[in-house]
């Protein structure tokens, strides 16, 4: 029996953005929810982002309660609609190095499992879309037919490890044998509980955690991906941290 799985973080990690970032622009294009949901101050915060001056987590944090906010009270058919045309135009936005792994992964007979902090009906499409065995996103609670704004995240270190106990008790995984591929802090949990983990594109805060974990300085890889060039480098890896502010 092959029971070697391997864990995928979604965005960031496989699609080169965040598919919630795209439901709600979906969402507003639509006119199903207003324009100004995107306030002035969350364009401020993306602009930060983009130009690399703000940091990430902060910047998603932010946008994903927004999000919440936003959806409170729209129908579930209204969601799904966006959700479909999500990942009918976005779907194929992936790392080339990434896509090539869980092909590889299934190649070998591997358990692929999705875990992320993107909505459910989100993260659900995006497993179909990959054929993987299975899939853990965060829960955005419905009720009679309406979004509540109830969520129960999967986007934080803690929640993904408690995802990883129910899908190891699922599979009987062998977690010595087994992947896992991250880009943030919330990565965390999944890149320490295998004997294999991989960072793609870490952020600094992640590269700066891994520098000072021992497990995932001596075992980790990190994987940087620009325009055509995939760049495998050892988790040792020095990094500018001041001169650039």
């Amino acid at each position: 029996m092959n029971n070697t799985a391997a864990f995928f973080d979604i965005d960031g990690t496989l699609y080169r953005d965040s598919l919630l970032i795209e439901h709600f622009r979906k969402l507003i294009k639509y006119e199903l929810i207003d324009e100004r949901e995107w306030s002035e101050h969350l364009q401020t915060t993306y602009n930060n982002w983009d130009k690399r001056q703000g940091n990430y987590d902060d910047y998603m944090y932010e946008i994903s309660d927004q999000y919440v906010g936003a959806i409170i009270g729209l129908k579930k058919s209204d969601i799904d609609f966006a959700s479909r045309q999500v990942i009918k135009l976005k779907a194929d936005r992936v790392y080339k190095y990434t896509r090539s792994r869980i092909k590889w992964h299934k190649e070998q007979g591997h358990k692929v499992i999705f875990i992320s902090g993107s909505p459910d009906y989100l993260v659900q499409r995006m497993a179909e879309k990959y054929d993987v065995d299975d899939n853990m996103g965060s829960m955005y609670i419905v009720e009679d037919g309406k979004m509540t704004g109830e969520v129960i995240p999967m986007w934080d270190s803690d929640s993904k490890d408690m995802a990883m106990d129910i899908f190891i008790k699922k599979y009987d995984i062998d977690m010595t044998k087994s992947f896992a591929y991250g880009d943030t802090n919330g990565d965390i949990s999944m890149l320490k509980r295998v004997g294999n983990p991989v960072a793609i594109n870490p952020t600094r805060e992640l590269l700066s955690y891994m520098n000072s974990d021992p497990f995932l300085r001596e075992n980790a890889k990190v994987v940087v991906e620009r325009k055509d060039v995939i760049y495998q480098l050892s988790s040792k890896v020095n990094h500018i941290e001041d001169c650039c502010k």
